[in-house]
């Protein structure tokens, strides 16, 4: 066969599979609502920056184009992860055959990425998690490259989306960490001692550092952010859940691919750049390990190098006489697996079917952070009740004078509160909204003078310590939300009894 003909039908397999990715996402795409860090998102397109108190800005600016292009309706908002989940299936086959893989490690490679929950879940709805994923692998591929050649230009390249990926989330600094561990005890330690690898951190360090800046002149609140998470609202995970967290998140049908891969990165030759992988996806693991309360989520960026390495070893092995008839086994294992967990990682489900799925199972909702959980997990549960929490405010809203309306402003508990009225309450005329979570802290009370409030839960006590009045309008309700979002007081605060500036550091607060 023609090499060209060969590689296009290898692209055109992977492409397929990208396509099947594709496809899913847009079944689901308007099956739940907002999830609550998009609508905080959307709000801070408002606020453009070099940073944020929990993000540095490339995933902002990305949805502040769409938003001008496409709008801000769900199908707008998620195609773009939807296409960096199907992009993603895409790489990872490429990766395969970068790695000397013929077409059936590819497409193994490929099918393992297609059905692992974790990149589902983060290609349904826009985070900065898709876009990580996605530049962690395209960095590897573009490793693999600059390895197998003498050309700066690699590195250069390389430098480019590190720097970008840093941009995008720091976790992007596990990478260099692992990426230097990974040449000092490989045979491409010989990099070191020239001018590539630098050139590649140093230029990463530059399209980082308009951010770096924007944390000085803002105090560092980023670490103050991780800090309090890590001590306030994270808890404990024991080794074992960590490792189960892996293969749970990652499809248990995918595990033997991806530990496969591991263990034929250490042990066999693929011109030595399979040992680098596995050295930078161990270095990664103990960085998360040993922190003691990282998500399993947190190494999902380092599997497909994995899995790609795995699918050639699986290949090989296969290839040898009389094994050609196992060939099916991982893919049926992958796939089948796959399909029963799918509802779990995308909303393919009516809501009450997926209680009822999620019940026949024996699963019950659970989460990695300090929340007393309802029927949904938190993934979907911060789906819900956003309409219904606006609709609310809007009610208080209609309450005021036309007086009062030109002067009020809404108070959220959390950015996602804050993030619903400032998305949802737009088209029913509602007022900006205050919040001092996270960056909605940093922007501040603006322009409001203190003199009416509408206030979204919140100490009763505490709320009437701070107004001379307060009127309490009703409470919050969705099945499905969250607990801590239900029964929530929304309420008007009239005439506080402080000044604003003096109240406002009270209300700031970083998790």
């Amino acid at each position: 066969m023609d090499p060209a003909d060969g590689r296009r039908q290898d692209l055109s397999a992977l492409g397929a599979i990208a396509l099947v990715q594709l496809l899913l996402q847009l079944a689901a795409i308007t099956r739940y609502g907002y999830f609550r860090d998009e609508l905080y998102y959307l709000a801070s397109t408002d606020h453009l920056a070099w940073g944020y108190v929990d993000h540095p800005p490339l995933s902002i600016a990305v949805l502040a184009l769409v938003r001008h292009v496409l709008g801000d309706s769900l199908p707008a908002l998620r195609i773009v992860p939807a296409l960096s989940g199907a992009a993603l299936v895409f790489l990872t086959g490429l990766i395969a055959r970068q790695l000397g893989g013929g077409r059936h490690a590819q497409v193994l490679a490929a099918v393992a990425t297609l059905f692992a929950p974790v990149y589902l879940g983060t290609s349904h709805y826009f985070s900065m998690n898709t876009f990580e994923v996605l530049l962690w692998t395209l960095a590897v591929s573009q490793l693999i490259r600059a390895l197998g050649s003498d050309s700066t230009r690699s590195w250069v390249i390389l430098g480019v989306v590190l720097g970008l990926g840093l941009l995008n989330k720091i976790s992007m600094l596990w990478f260099g960490a692992g990426l230097f561990v990974g040449l000092l005890l490989t045979e491409h330690r010989r990099w070191l001692a020239r001018p590539g690898p630098w050139i590649a951190g140093g230029l990463a360090a530059l399209i980082f550092a308009p951010h770096v800046v924007w944390q000085m002149q803002h105090g560092w609140p980023t670490l103050e952010f991780m800090r309090n998470a890590t001590g306030r609202k994270m808890v404990d995970v024991p080794f074992g859940s960590f490792v189960l967290g892996q293969v749970l998140s990652m499809n248990p049908g995918s595990a033997p691919l991806w530990i496969a891969g591991l263990l034929s990165g250490l042990f066999t030759n693929t011109a030595g750049r399979g040992r680098l992988l596995s050295f930078l996806y161990l270095t990664v693991a103990a960085v998360l390990v040993f922190a003691g309360r990282s998500r399993a989520s947190y190494l999902a960026v380092a599997y497909p190098m994995l899995l790609a390495l795995g699918a050639i070893a699986f290949e090989r092995f296969f290839s040898r006489p009389g094994r050609a008839w196992l060939r099916p086994v991982p893919f049926a294992a992958i796939v089948l697996l796959g399909i029963v967990i799918l509802p779990f990682a995308l909303p393919i489900l009516p809501v009450e079917s997926f209680i009822r799925y999620q019940k026949a199972l024996g699963r019950a909702p659970r989460s990695e952070e300090r929340h007393a959980m309802g029927p949904l997990p938190q993934q979907y549960a911060d789906m819900y009740g956003w309409p219904e929490m606006v609709a609310l405010v809007a009610k208080a809203y209609a309450r005021l004078t036309p007086e009062e309306r030109a002067r009020v402003r809404v108070f959220g508990q959390n950015y996602g509160e804050a993030g619903a009225v400032d998305v949802l309450g737009r088209k029913r005329g509602l007022p900006r909204a205050l919040s001092g979570h996270n960056s909605y802290g940093l922007w501040g009370p603006g322009d409001w003078d203190g003199s009416v409030l509408i206030i979204i839960g919140g100490d009763r006590p505490d709320n009437a310590e701070v107004f001379e009045e307060i009127e309490i309008v009703g409470q919050t309700r969705s099945p499905y939300a969250m607990p801590y979002e239900n029964g929530l007081d929304v309420s008007i605060g009239r005439r506080l009894k402080m000044p604003v500036r003096e109240l406002w550091p009270r209300l700031v607060f970083f998790i």
